[in-house]
């Protein structure tokens, strides 16, 4: 069996994790760029984790400039296996309420200005987002959650918007009312993507903050109660994080769900018509089928 290595990935209010033995800060270059930050790696219940602040430490990187990529890249890199991502969101849903978290299992991707994928020209892959999370993790999740007393959903919907600007009250009525969305946030997507195509299991953790701009008694999204609310998601996200490890344990199987092999029937370009320069950009995400 493999050694089970968790990433974290720690949205708006989260930006490192308590607890961490012998923890380092580690750059990782990648040939897609800096990541968002420097990585915390250390242990934790024995246990291998890597924590990555999506936004930088001190909050620098806007939903849009967020490196995505090499956010992924640097995580596989190092050679985590496993990734939690925590994100801050809105709600569309009375029962969804600030100061809940949801495991979100499905996605509406409507960014339009972030790269979405590895591959491209010299090496084409289609992989498969049906089910774009992985449930063996969100089983996970749903257990430290439930273990610390934080109300959570399981399963949800979550619009990917590009921002930074919060909904008009047009379109916050027509992702709830129309398509059906449980919540909305601006980091997940192109990240669950980009984690299915480094073969990495992914589960997002939406921290509700806000009902978006469609609730009669929320009025506009106010940023001053969004922080007020994310203090206090930031202490319930450490808390479940510290969990996990014993959950998770050290040792990791194959995932039941495939996710580790996302890759397996995905890449349609001929061996002979590969770009030699990208399959070298794809060693750490692509390499298992590429070698």
């Amino acid at each position: 069996m493999a050694e089970t290595f968790i990433g974290v990935i720690g949205g708006s209010g989260v930006y490192e994790i308590d607890g961490l033995e012998r923890a380092e800060w580690t750059a990782v270059a990648t040939p897609w760029g800096a990541p968002s930050d420097a990585l915390l790696v250390g242990r934790l219940d024995g246990v291998r984790i890597a924590f990555l602040p999506r936004h930088g430490r001190g909050h620098v990187h806007k939903p849009s400039s967020v490196p995505y990529r090499a956010n992924i890249d640097a995580l596989k890199r190092l050679g985590v296996t496993d990734v939690i991502a925590v994100s801050a969101c809105g709600s569309f849903r009375e029962g969804m309420a600030p100061g809940d978290f949801v495991l979100v299992d499905q996605f509406i991707d409507r960014t339009v200005h972030r790269e979405k994928s590895f591959f491209g020209p010299g090496c084409v892959a289609h992989v498969s987002l049906a089910h774009p999370t992985c449930p063996r993790l969100a089983d996970a999740v749903f257990e430290a959650a439930t273990a610390e007393g934080i109300p959570i959903h399981r399963g949800g919907t979550y619009l990917a918007m590009e921002g930074p600007q919060f909904s008009t009250l047009a379109e916050s009525k027509l992702y709830r009312e129309v398509w059906g969305c449980d919540v909305i946030g601006m980091t997940n997507m192109p990240e669950a993507a980009l984690a299915r195509e480094a073969e990495l299991c992914y589960c997002p953790v939406a921290m509700v903050t806000d009902y978006d701009s469609w609730h009669p008694d929320h009025g506009a999204v106010d940023i001053t109660a969004i922080i007020a609310t994310l203090t206090g998601n930031a202490d319930k996200a450490r808390a479940l994080i510290r969990r996990l490890p014993a959950l998770l344990g050290p040792e990791r199987a194959p995932c039941p769900h495939g996710c580790d092999r996302a890759l397996d029937h995905a890449i349609l370009t001929a061996p002979d018509r590969r770009d030699p320069g990208l399959l070298e950009k794809l060693e750490a995400v692509a390499g298992r089928v590429l070698a």
